[in-house]
């Protein structure tokens, strides 16, 4: 349907990478990731014998 179409495609397509971009950038910046500097002591290596 041509009568709904956006006035403009371009900033229909900029204002959705916008949307994007702000969205991805809020995720990766308020991100806690968890302190591992308590647990470098505590960390188990864990041996596994594969029997195909």
């Amino acid at each position: 349907m041509p009568q709904m179409a956006p006035l403009s495609w371009l900033n229909l397509f900029i204002f959705f990478i916008t949307v994007f971009l702000i969205f991805n950038s809020l995720n990766y910046f308020f991100y806690n990731k968890p302190s591992l500097s308590h647990d470098k002591t505590s960390i188990k290596k864990m041996k596994s014998s594969w029997k195909w």
